[in-house]
C-alpha cells in the first residue's frame, strides 16, 4: 500500500534507475463523476504521490515516470464536442471537471517543483483513455471502452444496451501496446513535459458503441439513459509529442479495440462457463 510511507521506503530500492509512477484512486465515469468516492481519490492518490516524489528525491533515484491524466484539461475548454482544446498550454487557467483531475494536477506541480528544488528527474505523461486486454473490466472501475465492450459481450441477440448520456460525447482511445511506447520515448528523451500521451482519432461514444456491435454480429439496440459522463469533448492534440518523442500511435481503434473485444468476450464467457460447473 504506497499510502504507507513506511511501506514506500522498504519498496523504493535507491539503486533503481528508473520509477514508473502510475498507482492512483482511479476508475471510469462511474467511480469518478458520482462525487461518492471524491475525498478518497484526493487523498489517496496525493498520499501516494507524495510519498514516492519525497522518497525518490531524499534517496537520489534515477528518473522518475508520472502518470498524469487528460482530466486536467479545463472543462470550459472542453464544451464543444466536435472541437475541444486539449494542447498542453491549454492546461491553465485551471478548471478540471472532476477532483480526480485536480488532484493530478496538483501531483504535476509537485512532481515539477521537487524536480527544481531537490533534483527529482521527473518526466510527466497526460494520459488520454488508454484501453486493452487485461484490464478492469467488471469491477466497477472499468472504463468506457472495457464497460462498452462487456455489455455488448453479455446482451442476447436483439436486445438494448444502456449507453449513459445522449452518446453525442466524443473521446479518443489509445492502445496500451501505443502507450507504453509512448512512455518509453519520454524516458529515453531530454523532453521532460508534460506531453499528451493519447490518440487524436476522436468518435462519438454512440458511434463507438457501433463499432463493438459490429464486432460482436449481433443486432444490438443503443439506449441513451442518464448517467454521469465528464466532459462534452475531448481528444489528445499530439504536436508536441509528435516534436519531443517522433512518436505517433500506430495502431487503429478499430484494430486495438477488435483485440479488447475479443478479450473481455473470453472473460465473460470463461465466468459463464464457472458459474455453470
Amino acid at each position: 500500500d504506497l499510502r504507507d510511507p513506511r511501506f514506500c521506503a522498504e519498496v523504493l530500492d535507491p539503486n533503481f534507475a528508473e520509477i514508473f509512477q502510475l498507482a492512483a484512486d482511479m476508475g471510469g465515469a462511474g467511480y469518478v463523476f458520482t462525487g461518492e468516492n471524491d475525498a478518497n481519490v484526493m487523498h489517496n492518490s496525493a498520499a501516494i504521490n507524495l510519498n514516492i516524489a519525497d522518497l525518490a528525491a531524499k534517496r537520489g533515484t534515477g528518473k522518475i515516470f508520472y502518470a498524469s491524466s487528460a482530466c486536467i484539461y479545463p472543462e470550459y475548454n472542453q464544451l464543444n464536442p466536435d472541437d475541444p482544446k486539449c494542447s498542453e498550454d491549454s492546461a491553465y487557467p485551471a478548471m478540471p471537471d472532476s477532483e480526480y483531475g485536480w488532484e493530478k494536477l496538483f501531483s504535476e506541480r509537485m512532481f515539477m517543483a521537487y524536480t527544481r528544488n531537490y533534483g527529482l528527474d521527473a518526466r510527466i505523461a497526460r494520459f488520454h483513455n488508454i484501453y486493452g486486454p487485461d484490464n478492469s473490466w467488471d469491477d466497477g472501475r472499468e472504463k468506457a471502452p472495457a464497460a462498452i465492450c462487456r455489455k455488448v459481450a453479455q446482451a442476447q441477440d436483439g436486445a438494448a444496451i444502456e449507453v449513459w448520456g445522449d452518446g453525442l460525447q466524443t473521446r479518443s482511445f489509445l492502445y496500451i501496446d501505443d502507450c507504453l511506447d509512448g512512455v518509453r520515448r519520454l524516458m529515453d528523451s531530454d523532453f521532460a513535459g508534460p506531453v499528451n500521451i493519447g490518440s487524436e482519432e476522436m468518435i462519438s461514444i454512440n458511434d463507438f458503441t457501433r463499432l463493438i456491435i459490429e464486432l460482436s454480429g449481433k443486432e444490438l439496440q443503443i439506449k441513451n439513459i442518464t448517467g454521469p459522463v465528464g466532459v462534452r469533448g475531448r481528444n489528445s492534440d499530439n504536436r508536441e509529442a509528435r516534436a519531443h518523442l517522433q512518436w505517433e500511435p500506430q495502431v487503429s481503434l478499430a484494430v486495438g479495440i477488435a483485440r479488447t473485444y475479443g478479450w473481455v468476450e473470453s472473460q465473460v464467457a470463461a465466468r459463464v462457463q464457472r458459474k455453470t460447473k
